[in-house]
């Protein structure tokens, strides 16, 4: 007995009806899932269209390469920092920024975003800079500015720790740690880094 074209159309699921924006956010949803289960050199156009259960087309219809369609899913994912921790003394604040970037790190979009960082080539990475210097390195360092500055104010900091090797030092050691030595960042590293790098490194000098 055949089949009314009609019911095959309301049995279609509906995933593979959608259009648009929806359609756009599922693709960059897997795309984020894609980097942060198999990194950089596992994804590919095909897993991503599966795991937005859509078809390949779809996907290159949007995006002509792998690099475009990550440089999106990158922008669209990555957690935003805006305000800077005003919890009355700097240790306090920068315990608090440390804790932010610690839980954005190993967010899906932070798993993703470092497998772009420590997998993709010289020449590939270049194509993300804008995006990882906008969406991660400026902001982070703007509330880290703002910490500090507020230190100063509170003479807890000394007048000339507004450079750039103060503000480094923090962003870089977790960096470090996470890459290098696959520290998962406890309280008890975030208290230790805190109070043995960045208190020494910031404190006045008394007479």
């Amino acid at each position: 007995m055949g089949t009314s074209p009609w019911t095959d159309a309301s049995a279609q699921p509906a995933s593979l009806r959608r259009r648009g924006a929806v359609l756009e956010r599922a693709i960059l949803d897997a795309a984020l899932e894609q980097l942060s289960t198999v990194g950089w050199n596992g994804l590919t156009m095909e897993g991503v269209a599966a795991g937005a259960q859509t078809g390949k087309a779809a996907v290159y219809r949007r995006w002509s390469s792998k690099e475009d369609l990550v440089a999106d899913a990158l922008q669209s994912g990555l957690p935003r920092f805006d305000v800077a921790p005003d919890l009355g003394s700097v240790r306090e604040d920068l315990l608090e920024l440390c804790r932010q970037a610690r839980e954005a790190m190993y967010s899906r979009p932070g798993f993703a975003l470092r497998s772009v960082i420590h997998e993709c080539d010289r020449v590939q990475a270049e194509r993300f800079h804008g995006v990882i210097f906008d969406g991660v390195v400026e902001p982070t360092l703007k509330l880290l500015r703002e910490v500090i500055d507020r230190g100063i104010g509170r003479g807890e900091v000394r007048a000339d720790a507004m450079n750039g090797y103060v503000f480094d030092a923090m962003p870089a050691m977790m960096m470090y740690r996470s890459k290098m030595r696959g520290s998962e960042w406890t309280e008890r590293d975030i208290e230790e880094m805190i109070d043995q790098l960045m208190i020494p490194l910031l404190r006045p000098e008394r007479d």
